[in-house]
């Protein structure tokens, strides 16, 4: 595992020298779509990039993250706009996103409404599924995208934070790439526990 993390990190910070805020916009632009990318795993190491190599600032990072965020959850509000409840359903699973998955971002949205957008920016699973049923209920758009702009840079911001803290650990900076496991594992754990006490067990709570 530590010699995928590795390599994985090791052709990030090649293709960062090329694509630069492009990539992780990009990226983010994935991750807040139907694609499973997490975030965690891209805005830390740019951070990490950004810091040993100078090419990039902090705030440009925040920046193209945050619009990245926007790009992919707008594609998801439109998609699922078009398409409607029952196409998502029926064929949502085809594309990572089964029938729980829908059902869990609507009651998330049921129950917090229009600033469930903002929140739901803020904690994993529902945060990339929460185009779906805004956009089934043809919420509008441009309350949406404004929602979707501050919790996507809030969260940007907070990933940066974890990445400036990576970068003060000196075993890593130093090259020792297998401590970039340590700081994933720790940030999945994290995020785990946020995830169950936040979204989970309250929903599943409320179906009882």
């Amino acid at each position: 595992m530590s010699q995928l993390f590795s390599g994985l990190f090791e052709w990030y910070r090649q293709s960062l020298a090329d694509g630069g805020y492009l990539l992780v916009g990009l990226l983010m632009a994935m991750e807040s779509s139907i694609i499973p990318l997490p975030s965690e795993a891209i805005i830390p190491p740019a951070v990490i990039v950004a810091q040993t190599t100078g090419k990039m600032s902090l705030a440009g990072i925040i920046i193209a993250g945050t619009i990245g965020s926007w790009v992919g959850a707008s594609v998801m509000y439109w998609l699922s706009r078009w398409a409607g409840r029952p196409l998502v359903l029926k064929y949502g699973k085809l594309f990572f996103v089964p029938p729980a998955k829908v059902e869990l971002a609507e009651a998330w949205s049921a129950k917090f409404g229009s600033f469930g957008v903002f929140g739901s920016r803020l904690v994993p699973v529902v945060r990339h599924l929460i185009g779906i049923p805004a956009g089934i209920v043809r919420m509008n758009y441009w309350r949406y995208s404004l929602y979707t702009i501050i919790g996507s840079a809030i969260w940007t911001a907070v990933l940066t934070w974890v990445g400036v803290q990576a970068g003060k650990d000196q075993a890593l900076m130093n090259g020792e790439l297998h401590r970039l496991t340590l700081w994933l594992v720790g940030a999945v754990v994290v995020l785990g526990a946020i995830y169950w006490a936040f979204v989970h067990r309250h929903l599943q709570a409320e179906k009882k």
